[in-house]
């Protein structure tokens, strides 16, 4: 089967896997082997239930893959739920992302949530909507808009992070509820808001407005907030 070959499902059932040039699912759809294709599109629900590899994936439905994804562009606006590891080289979540064990890849754009059970890797980290993540968030850059709830990471590293508060333009007159938890945040340049760590450890260390924070480690410079809390500093 060459990759010339579409598949269009827009009834119910189970579908062979294999080589396509486009995958779309407009009902529900079942595929039960490896699926390699070029663009993955689906608007209604799929399962996948093994390994899928992807040009152009696109959930505006409600996808999920029972084994590992690989992806050179992804875009959700619906909901994707994969229960191995996500490789999503370059993704943006508008809806709700769900990985079982890690998310990795290149450039990651966040503004709906995504739950990882695992690590998070990636070059850029951009999130303005919501995070849940159990184990390492590590970035180059990591820039965190806080706008509503809570976000949450084991672990937080990387060369720049940046976390601040962000107002909600629908609720203007509304409370700053945004807040990011994390054990330990280590990284170059650090400036954070509204953010609650046992330890943030960095060179150049700036502490902004609502932060709670055990202890500070940091070589070059540290600046803090007045209204920020933190226990213990220390140059290293």
């Amino acid at each position: 089967m060459g990759k010339n070959e579409n598949l269009i499902i827009n009834g119910s059932g189970s579908y062979p896997g294999g080589n396509y040039d486009k995958v779309s699912i407009r009902g529900e759809g079942t595929i039960v082997n490896a699926v390699d294709c070029s663009v993955f599109n689906v608007y209604g629900t799929s399962e996948a239930v093994e390994n899928a590899t992807v040009g152009s994936l696109k959930i505006i439905g409600e996808a999920e893959f029972k084994e590992n994804v690989e992806a050179d562009q992804t875009l959700v606006m619906g909901t994707m739920k994969v229960d191995g590891k996500a490789l999503l080289k370059k993704v943006k979540i508008l809806g709700i992302l769900e990985a079982g064990e890690r998310l990795s890849g290149d450039e990651a754009t966040i503004k709906g949530s995504i739950a990882v059970n695992g690590d998070v890797e990636y070059e850029t980290f951009d999130s303005s909507g919501g995070f849940e993540i159990k184990g390492l968030l590590t970035a180059e850059t990591i820039k965190v808009s806080l706008r509503f709830g809570e976000s949450s990471a084991e672990e937080i590293g990387g060369g720049k992070i940046t976390v601040k508060r962000k107002k909600n333009s629908l609720l203007p007159f509304g409370k700053e509820i945004g807040f990011l938890t994390a054990k330990v945040i280590e990284g170059d340049d650090i400036y954070l808001e509204n953010t609650k760590a046992d330890i943030v450890r960095g060179k150049m260390v700036k502490i902004g407005p609502g932060c709670q924070i055990g202890l500070v480690e940091y070589t070059n410079e540290l600046t803090h907030d007045p209204s920020a809390t933190i226990k213990t500093k220390t140059q290293l």
